[in-house]
């Protein structure tokens, strides 16, 4: 595939696929969860998920791959691992992806109530897909621009809270001041429960971050740009998540803020914004189409690696002139327009299973990601550690700590009424998987060699594929 991705459009891509619905809405979830100690969830969950891409960069580097986990995982832990990693990754971004572009429609409708909402949503699917289709770095400019009009919109957020503080204005509520983070029933104010139980909202708010694996294939100098966009992306969440959280509640005390719609509403209130609305309007629009852009970028990558790998269809390694793999992007966008009729037909449920599986499969791919890279680990040799251009730190025992805590995190979603089901679910997603592993790729598989050697399998491609100067065919 063509390398179009410079490390300005990778750290975008990561932040705008991060940086969505967890925070704008899902943070006021985890604040009522937890109280003010989501701050030190939020600190701890972010350390973990930095090991996981610091592993994830690692072998990125060592060997960039549009399939990443997928390839990954069948190199070091076996086909079915591979093919279980790669395919609940590409679901979960499309599962997710039909949840942001429904609620396009939603939010179009505040300023065109009398449009029909199918109308935007089938003009946003067309638009972004046709987008995708036309090159990676058309792709990767359009993800930099909303991404940054995002955080431009955070940042502004933030600033906003702080003024409010410094200056004492009490916007409605009873008290604003740093000290609402620890007068309103203490930093632990729903004890241990609580701060225990808001890792499962905090842990998913992260999720996002690993689609920098999945820009390796495409990545110019992954070498260079991988490193700079892994040691920057998990610093800068976490201070987004950690600044803006502390402002809210130090705007408004925890236990006030309402769970229906987003906290950013409040520090627009307390400024006295009287646009507030619209102003976030534009701001949750911007980052819905964003987190589409992203999701239908990984999920088609995903896809082709596993075909590539014999654990898809083999129509989707089928690439464009520019290459891209156009079968895969329009799997994703006729994936979109389905799912779209399902939330017509069947909305609640439909969003339940959304919710469940993404919160699922998130955490088990970071897990995934991070059993792949011990096992890489403990099959090199001193000599192949030392040359490690990008090492992970703190191995082995920071990766331990790491697997121990994502595990952890998967037990905790049974504990709960509201998350069991996520637990549920993705248990019968991965016997789902197993199954159609067991019938259908195992007993197609060729060797290890023709694995290897993806080049025949494209000889039928060739008016998709472009040639070089030298008549050679190049991806």
């Amino acid at each position: 595939m063509s390398r179009g991705l410079s490390s300005r459009h990778i750290r975008f891509i990561a932040l705008g696929s991060a940086i969505g619905t967890g925070l704008f809405y899902g943070s006021s979830e985890s604040i009522r969860a937890g109280g003010p100690a989501v701050l030190l969830a939020y600190l701890i969950g972010g350390a973990a998920v930095f090991l996981v891409l610091r592993s994830l960069g690692e072998m990125a580097v060592s060997s960039p791959s549009a399939g990443s986990f997928g390839e990954y995982a069948t190199k070091h832990l076996g086909p079915l691992a591979g093919f279980t990693t790669g395919w609940t990754y590409a679901f979960e971004m499309v599962i997710v992806c039909v949840a942001d572009i429904t609620a396009v429609g939603v939010y179009m409708g505040f300023w065109f109530p009398h449009v029909p909402r199918w109308i935007w949503v089938l003009a946003a699917v067309l638009l972004i897909g046709a987008l995708n289709l036309v090159s990676v770095k058309v792709f990767g400019e359009l993800e930099f621009w909303l991404s940054l009009v995002k955080i431009v919109a955070i940042v502004a957020m933030i600033l906003a809270g702080i003024a409010v503080i410094a200056l004492g204005i009490d916007g409605g509520h009873a008290h604003v001041g740093v000290s609402n983070l620890w007068e309103n029933g203490g930093f632990f104010a729903n004890g241990a429960h609580g701060f225990v139980a808001s890792f499962a909202v905090v842990m998913f708010a992260f999720g996002g971050t690993e689609i920098i694996g999945v820009t390796a294939g495409e990545a110019e100098s992954p070498e260079k740009t991988i490193p700079s966009a892994v040691n920057s992306i998990p610093l800068r969440i976490i201070l987004f998540y950690v600044l803006t959280l502390v402002v809210i509640m130090s705007i408004n005390p925890w236990q006030n803020i309402d769970t229906s719609g987003s906290p950013f509403v409040e520090i627009f209130a307390g400024v006295g914004l009287k646009s507030a609305a619209a102003v976030l309007n534009v701001v949750v629009l911007t980052a819905a189409l964003s987190a589409i852009n992203s999701d239908i970028f990984a999920a088609g990558r995903t896809m082709f690696g596993l075909a590539e790998l014999r654990q898809g269809p083999a129509a989707m390694r089928r690439l464009t002139r520019n290459g891209v793999p156009w079968v895969t992007t329009l799997v994703v966008v006729g994936a979109l327009l389905l799912g779209l009729l399902m939330n017509v037909l069947m909305p609640g449920e439909v969003f339940l299973v959304i919710s469940s599986i993404a919160t699922f499969a998130t955490v088990w791919v970071w897990l995934m990601i991070l059993l792949t890279h011990v096992k890489a680990r403990r099959k090199m040799s001193p000599e192949e550690t030392a040359a490690l251009k990008f090492p992970a730190p703190f191995w082995p025992y920071g990766q331990m700590a790491a697997i121990v805590f994502m595990a952890t995190v998967m037990v905790l979603l049974g504990f709960s009424a509201s998350t069991r089901v996520a637990l549920v679910v993705g248990v019968v997603w991965l016997a789902l998987l197993a199954g159609v592993y067991a019938l259908w790729v195992r007993p197609r598989r060729p060797g290890p060699e023709a694995v290897l050697d993806t080049t025949e399998a494209t000889r039928d491609d060739l008016p998709e594929l472009e040639l070089d100067g030298s008549g050679s065919e190049r991806r």
